[in-house]
């Protein structure tokens, strides 16, 4: 009897450490991200205190990864993909990589402008694209409008990064839009025509090049030009003395915004952590850092923020385009951009 009750304890011994196994590996979560700000360490962090799930994490270019969850198909470890910019979350969609999540929470919390079709992902947070501009040499209302950027009077005086980057092409994908085919594509002819320098850099680059005299109009995503702002080196601040921006199309259709945000992939092996984070994600934690650790705007409109620098920007009209609408245009943005010949 002594020998089977040893051989029991023994059995409920092993059987506690494969269950404990078991439990532990239902929580993890395996995270590729194209997102490259160290501000998401602390997120990521911050989500495994709260719920206990460890996050593993695949950093690359979000070409690569979604390729890479291409390759290894249902083998797949990954579990969530995030990305920024509609259209690469369009793209990886396109490719069936994504699943729908089925989230009371996500549903309520987030308005319905940020998610994709059938919820297969999801926006947490925007920006917008905005025209910086000479204090010196411009006024703002001279270029108040996207549309004012090719106006014969703009001739040698832009400054912009390559035509086939994202963050323009999913721009040009918004003029499509909002203007039709001919008029955007001879807006993207005329930033061609317009252009003080073959575009190159990024978007700190092209405001620091309106700094410098190189050009006098740029245009960049907010956030580049709020981070100079709060920066405390004696060459930034002397940027943002000779440097403003305007949130472009205030009387029109508004400011043209793009978002950072992912989905659960389809054959995630931990689907119930992978809802987790991206619930976790609309959380008013999770909101409230993306705006104060980026300088992105809350996509939940009721998170309350606390930053100096988007205080600072003030309030503006945003363009209510749906970012799954906008994703849908950028192939033929892309075609257009190629057409204009803006490389």
């Amino acid at each position: 009897m002594t020998q089977y009750k040893t051989l029991a304890l023994a059995g409920a011994l092993i059987a506690s450490v494969l269950g404990a196994g078991i439990a532990s590996a239902q929580q993890e979560l395996n995270l590729y991200s194209s997102r490259h700000y160290q501000t998401d360490e602390t997120l990521y962090a911050n989500f495994t205190k709260a719920t206990g799930i460890k996050i593993n994490r695949i950093d690359g270019k979000e070409d690569e990864l979604i390729q890479r969850i291409r390759r290894e198909g249902r083998a797949s470890p990954a579990d969530v993909f995030i990305t920024v910019d509609a259209a690469n979350l369009q793209v990886a969609d396109e490719a069936g990589l994504f699943a729908p999540v089925k989230s009371k929470v996500i549903e309520s919390r987030i308005p319905a402008q940020f998610r994709g079709e059938d919820n297969r992902w999801f926006g947490f947070s925007y920006r917008a694209r905005v025209i910086a501009y000479n204090k010196d040499r411009i006024k703002p209302e001279e270029v108040a409008n996207y549309l004012d950027l090719a106006k014969p009077g703009m001739k040698g005086k832009i400054c912009v990064r390559t035509g086939g980057h994202v963050y323009n092409r999913t721009l040009m994908a918004s003029m499509i839009y909002n203007h039709g085919d001919d008029k955007a594509l001879d807006w993207a002819r005329g930033i061609v025509t317009n252009l003080a320098r073959a575009p190159k850099g990024g978007d700190t680059d092209q405001i620091r090049a309106v700094a410098a005299g190189e050009c006098d109009v740029a245009i960049s995503n907010h956030y580049y030009y709020a981070r100079l702002m709060a920066s405390s080196k004696p060459e930034d601040q002397e940027v943002v003395r000779k440097v403003g921006i305007v949130f472009p199309d205030q009387t029109g259709k508004g400011t043209h915004i793009n978002i950072s945000g992912g989905g659960m992939l389809k054959h995630a092996p931990n689907k119930a952590a992978a809802t987790k984070f991206l619930e976790y994600l609309a959380s008013d934690e999770a909101q409230a850092y993306f705006a104060n650790g980026n300088n992105e705007w809350a996509v939940v409109p009721s998170v309350k923020l606390s930053n100096p620098q988007l205080d600072a920007m003030g309030n503006f009209k945003v363009d209510q385009l749906s970012a799954g609408v906008l994703a849908q245009y950028t192939p033929k943005a892309q075609r257009f951009i190629d057409r204009a010949g803006w490389k």
